[in-house]
């Protein structure tokens, strides 16, 4: 056999097993249920967090000094989702099937594994970091470019996310003020800090257009509130007091990702 031979040989061979295992995964995925997005999205507390915040109060002068600044701001953003988000989610909602909006969650999710990798290495967690880039290599590979996540489904690796907020508090920084901005998710000034260090770590922000990675990140947005529609509603009716709910919610869970 001629080496040309042999390297078309194991190409093929890569090939079919790449699409078996996807298809595989892809069966699964298309068959999983989505009750588990809402706890990937950093930013913000899912909707059990928030209704457990509830018996759980942080002290309000010490953790939210601006709250005549922030309740406003927050009540701004709930009237648009409400007006603006909460529409266009039901409308995408209605329109691709929930396989779909999962794989490009996964997809997109994939994207950020340079913020994972570095600021695990920063916060001195070498065996999360290889953990992460496993998952990239796999999930890009026999994962159909991320859109699913085959390493979690089939080899048990679990994600290790973390991000520069969880590093500067691991090296110390306190998290200052709780703060909420027009058209964002709640933060602290060392979060929201954390956050643009993050976007700076985006891979297509380097070798795309602002406009490209700010529609990436609309299309993510509307696309996590679409798979989110039952719990962000249930949520609301639950909640007596909806902007303390998640201002607690967000600081038990921000404490908790830093102590893991």
């Amino acid at each position: 056999m001629s080496r040309r031979m042999g390297f078309s040989l194991i190409l093929s061979l890569a090939i079919a097993f790449a699409v078996g295992y996807g298809t595989r995964a892809w069966a699964i995925e298309i068959g999983a249920r989505s009750d588990g997005i809402a706890a990937d999205i950093a930013a913000a507390p899912s909707a059990e967090e928030i209704l457990e915040a509830q018996a759980a109060p942080v002290a309000e002068a010490e953790a939210d000094p601006w709250e005549g600044f922030n309740e406003p701001v927050f009540r701004f953003n709930k009237r648009v989702d409400e007006v603006v988000l909460k529409p266009i989610a039901t409308a995408w909602d209605r329109a691709l099937p929930d396989s779909f909006q999962r794989s490009l969650h996964n997809a997109l999710d994939n994207l950020l594994v340079v913020r994972r990798v570095v600021n695990n290495l920063l916060q001195w967690k070498p065996e999360r970091a290889g953990r992460e880039l496993a998952r990239f290599t796999i999930n890009s590979t026999i994962g159909y470019v991320g859109l699913l996540d085959v390493a979690k489904d089939y080899f048990g690796i679990q994600q290790a996310d973390e991000d520069f907020g969880q590093t500067l508090a691991v090296w110390g920084v306190h998290s200052g003020p709780y703060l909420v901005l027009p058209f964002t998710s709640p933060t602290t000034v060392r979060d929201g800090g954390g956050r643009i260090i993050d976007g700076l770590m985006f891979p297509l922000s380097w070798a795309t257009s602002w406009g490209v990675s700010f529609g990436l990140v609309a299309v993510d947005t509307v696309n996590e509130r679409s798979l989110n529609l039952d719990r962000y509603e249930r949520v609301e009716e639950s909640v007596v007091d909806l902007y303390s709910a998640v201002r607690n919610a967000y600081f038990q869970r921000r404490a908790a990702a830093i102590r893991e």
